[in-house]
């Protein structure tokens, strides 16, 4: 099967990450139908400019005969499924679609590509299932110690895939990326939350002290890291996607500050949250020796350039939508 030119079915296309790739999908050639609920975090306008490129359907991916049906009308030869609960504060409220949607809508998908004899399934998961991680960098090989229900759901999901490889040399593979960020992710997430309240000169809650580290990779990066895995991975396999830039919280919440004008004195330190990891740090040489994968977006570009369109969009902002 040549590398372009695929026809892709995409669950969660209208998410942050997956739109992403959507974009970037059509733009190398590829055909492409997308799956997405349009939950909270969901909206079409981030498939504006491809709008007459691609399929859309409105369906929840728990619902079998449903995704069944659209795998039947559309033939795909690979299926990439980002769709997902995703945040983690979110899962320790009410873990109760997490659960359902990160495991049993992933088993549903299996199913059904199994069924339809898919030739390739990308799997998007996160490098939140390695759990903590005190020093170091942790590798595809590394095992997997979740700390919220959301990543205890991922980390899920990566095992049902993994016994469908073993079982019935299913053609997956895992994608691991770390924290991503951009124009147009949720408010409700860290980065959006710094941008927006300081815009409006309100305090920023940060966790604990704010020395938790993450590793920050733009969206841009993370989605052509996923169409070179999709085009060029191996099957059965896991890659990580980690851009080498760590940083505390706080660390972050300052660099915004510093590029909006914005006083320090904004950051408000909250109790800490249930569980929450002290530090992330991946190994992306995999990716990077496998498919000539790199990030090519600075942290301070990608920042500067996220809290310029959070400004220009700040009104649609205001009423929770996203574009």
């Amino acid at each position: 099967m040549a590398a372009r030119n695929r026809k892709l079915l995409v669950t969660g296309g209208a998410g942050f990450i997956g739109s992403e790739f959507v974009r970037q999908a059509v733009r190398s050639g590829h055909q492409v139908a997308v799956i997405d609920k349009l939950t909270y975090a969901g909206d079409l306008a981030r498939l504006r400019e491809v709008r007459g490129d691609i399929s859309f359907y409105k369906t929840d991916i728990l619902s079998f005969d449903k995704v069944r049906n659209i795998i039947k009308k559309e033939k795909p030869s690979a299926l990439v499924h980002f769709a997902a609960e995703s945040h983690v504060d979110r899962s320790i409220v009410n873990d109760v679609e997490f659960i359902r949607t990160n495991i049993n809508g992933t088993q549903n998908l299996l199913g059904a590509c199994r069924e339809a004899r898919i030739k390739r399934f990308i799997h998007i998961s996160t490098d939140e299932v390695y759990g903590d991680n005190a020093s170091g960098t942790l590798k595809e090989s590394s095992l997997i110690k979740p700390s919220s229900p959301y990543s205890a759901s991922k980390a899920a999901g990566d095992m049902l895939v993994s016994a469908y490889v073993r079982t019935f040399r299913f053609p997956a593979i895992i994608v691991r990326p770390s924290n991503n960020y951009g124009p147009g992710q949720f408010p409700e997430k860290f980065i959006p939350v710094i941008i927006n309240n300081a815009m409006r000169d309100k305090h920023i809650p940060v966790y604990g002290k704010g020395t938790n580290i993450r590793e920050w990779l733009h969206v841009s990066d993370c989605a052509a890291g996923i169409l070179k895995i999709l085009e060029k991975g191996r099957e059965g396999q896991i890659y990580n996607l980690g851009s080498g830039c760590r940083k505390k919280n706080v660390e972050v919440v300052k660099a915004i500050l510093k590029v909006m004008g914005k006083p320090n004195r904004l950051i408000s330190f909250v109790k800490d949250r249930p569980g929450h990891d002290l530090r992330y740090a991946i190994d992306s040489s995999k990716a990077a020796r496998e498919l000539s994968w790199k990030p090519k977006v600075s942290f301070e570009d990608g920042i500067s350039s996220t809290v310029a369109w959070y400004q220009e969009h700040h009104e649609n902002i205001r009423r929770h939508t996203i574009i």
